[in-house]
């Protein structure tokens, strides 16, 4: 089952030589467990910034962000690099593979990052199966489209069976056809795997792609609807 994210009257502040900024200003929203989120908004309304902190890569200037009731803030550095790596899987706009590794080899080594001992290559064919790369699985980053690159990036976050997907802008630098297949793929994986998904995006076209919408502006949640 994935994991469920309770966000609770959270704010960011950043110091900078002209004073304080506040780029989050009291979120407060809740996203279910095996469930997709669509966090929209344009470049500057803070939603990078809220998803590191759901991530534990960065923490509340006030408030609380609890994952399965637990606050990453509150946990120690070990502990909390031992739940991203166990729990979450990240998926960025910058895919990352390792150039000399292929699709397969690439999905491996991020399992074993994460601890992973036996039956590497059996899940790593599997995922990638799911994304729809059987017949690439060989096949090196450079010999790969942009969308494919992606869904090995896809792959490889979900290998290790996290309960919570984070991906930011992943379909940035996707057309808007293969953008709408990326963010389709991301559904039916929250549904198959039992995983939790929050996706951010500026992509008006893909607000409907997920259980819930999540828009933000300025620092503060514009709206949230949920999809039927």
């Amino acid at each position: 089952m994935g994991s469920s994210v309770d966000i609770r009257s959270v704010t960011r502040d950043f110091q900078t030589p002209a004073g304080k900024v506040s780029v989050l200003k009291g979120i407060t929203c809740s996203i279910a467990a095996d469930t997709m989120c669509i966090l929209r908004g344009k470049s500057g309304s803070g939603k990078t910034t809220l998803l590191n902190m759901i991530g534990g890569l960065d923490d509340p200037s006030s408030g609380q962000i609890l994952i399965d009731g637990k606050s990453v803030a509150g946990m120690s550095s070990r502990a909390r690099e031992n739940f991203r790596r166990r729990q979450m899987g990240f998926v960025f706009q910058s895919v990352s593979l390792i150039p000399s590794m292929n699709a397969i080899q690439n999905v491996e080594f991020a399992m074993r990052m994460a601890g992973i001992k036996d039956g590497r290559e059996k899940r790593a064919a599997e995922v990638l199966t799911l994304v729809g790369l059987s017949n690439r699985m060989t096949h090196m980053p450079q010999e790969m489209s942009g969308g494919e690159q992606q869904r090995v990036a896809i792959a490889r976050a979900i290998a290790h069976h996290p309960k919570l997907i984070l991906a930011d802008e992943p379909t940035a630098e996707l057309d808007s056809a293969m953008a709408a297949e990326v963010a389709r793929l991301f559904k039916q994986i929250s549904e198959e795997e039992h995983v939790t998904i929050i996706m951010t995006t500026h992509d008006v076209g893909l607000m409907g792609a997920g259980d819930q919408l999540i828009e933000l502006k300025n620092g503060r949640i514009e709206g949230s609807e949920d999809n039927e």
